[in-house]
């Protein structure tokens, strides 16, 4: 019989993260290229109306931060390398957390790495014209990168991630006032939705999600937090909540600098925004942001989706290399660069992006179980220290796990071939968990 212990190891992760990173990692973990693209897409799918488009990016953002609530009493109390694979391990079993390891390493963490680093190669011609295969070359040149820095060193990683996320964070800020303040036609907007399609509605729903995905992977880094009791809960909270300012923010300066009828028709209205305003040759400053934006968005998994791939190993459920330490730079190097191998091959063959549309829906079914399991914990371990207790307990997890339910919900019935696409993906695991415990 294999023993469920899991592996003995030398060493943990040394906890170099402060309250400042955890803050600046969850913001970089979001924003990415989605706030700079996607809302058009919603305002578009939302019939122009501005008050329901509004009203979805409000929605979008107090669903993730009653996630945040939620994984910041778990991540407090237990905070372990694997952060929500941990939780969802301890709740309910070993291959329901393993079937998210698997998902996370195949499509989810790996094909968001190779997304974000061939939208790095295709915006970079805003500066440098490149054929496709020097495009596909800057993608796994970027990954390598990235895989190098958080080789040497969590700590490096993280400043290179702080300076990052500050950078990208100042200039929504400032592009968000200046657009704001001398777009002047957010006085002419009527924000009283007329008519309510369900349908684009929910296609709206799905992108303003998309555009919110990675809030969670800050979990994953609780086990190198300092203070973690006190410190996790404050950084992923305010880190998430802070995301959504940042993009509501965006959104009334896009509106404001082009009305609801242009911002419509816009398929980059990030620069069509401030492009107008101030002048066509700013495109490029908005597209140097944008690389910024997406080598930070990149980073940040890279720092913390190879934790979860590190605990998976100490469970003898993945490769035992992986559950090493690097006894020179103190990282889980091993799983840093089995995922970036693993990213560079997608980005360089191209195969991610239909993955990653049929599996991220499914990543909501265990963000949901990582919730879910708040209520295992307080009554398997009622006596157990919680240095921070979510606000409005059973209601705000109650409703996080519905909104998940929904959410999967409607894309089964709304979209099967996909669905069922996805969840093929995550059930190809169940026989791979099999293999690694009877190997182990």
């Amino acid at each position: 019989m294999t023993d469920p212990r899991p592996a003995p190891i030398s060493r943990d992760l040394p906890r170099t993260l402060t309250l400042v990173d955890l803050a600046l990692l969850s913001v970089g973990s979001v924003i990415g290229s989605g706030i700079f693209l996607l809302p058009a897409t919603v305002l578009r799918e939302c019939g122009g109306e501005p008050g329901l488009a509004l009203a979805v990016w409000v929605i979008g953002g107090v669903l993730c931060v009653l996630g945040a609530l939620t994984y910041g009493e778990l991540g407090a109390m237990q905070p372990e390398a694997g952060g929500l694979y941990v939780f969802v391990r301890d709740a309910f079993g070993r291959l329901p957390a393993f079937l998210y390891g698997w998902t996370l390493f195949l499509v989810i963490g790996s094909g968001a790495v190779a997304t974000l680093a061939v939208a790095f190669a295709t915006y970079l011609q805003e500066f440098v014209a490149l054929g496709p295969v020097a495009q596909k070359l800057v993608a796994v040149a970027m990954i390598a990168v990235l895989a190098a820095i958080n080789v040497v060193g969590t700590r490096r990683s993280a400043d290179v991630q702080n300076w990052t996320t500050a950078t990208k964070v100042g200039a929504i800020l400032a592009m968000g006032l200046v657009l704001l303040t001398r777009g002047g036609r957010l006085g002419q907007l009527d924000f009283v939705p007329r008519r309510l399609d369900l349908g684009g509605f929910g296609i709206a729903m799905v992108a303003v999600l998309w555009a919110y995905e990675g809030w969670q992977f800050v979990t994953f880094s609780a086990g190198e937090t300092r203070d973690p009791q006190r410190t996790f809960p404050v950084g992923i909270i305010s880190g998430t909540a802070a995301v959504g300012v940042l993009y509501l923010l965006a959104n009334l300066g896009y509106w404001a600098a082009l009305g609801p009828v242009r911002a419509v028709q816009s398929e980059r209205i990030a620069s069509e925004a401030v492009g107008g305003l101030l002048g066509p040759g700013t495109a490029r400053g908005v597209a140097a942001v944008i690389l910024v934006s997406m080598f930070s968005a990149a980073n940040s998994i890279m720092l913390t989706s190879p934790r979860v791939y590190f605990a998976m190993a100490r469970d003898r459920v993945f490769f035992r290399r992986l559950a090493e330490v690097h006894p020179s730079f103190e990282t889980p190097a091993f799983a840093v660069v089995t995922g970036a191998g693993w990213a560079a091959l997608l980005a360089a063959s191209g195969t991610f992006e239909q993955l990653l549309t049929y599996v991220v829906f499914a990543g909501w079914i265990f963000y949901g179980l990582g919730a879910a399991a708040i209520f295992s914990y307080r009554r398997r371990r009622p006596d157990a220290a919680r240095p921070f207790r979510v606000p409005g307990y059973p209601w705000t997890p109650l409703l996080f796990v519905a909104s998940a339910v929904g959410i999967v919900a409607n894309t089964l019935v709304s979209q099967p071939g996909r669905a069922a696409v996805g969840l093929s993906i995550v059930a190809l695991g169940v026989p791979v968990y099999w293999m690694w415990r009877r190997a182990g």
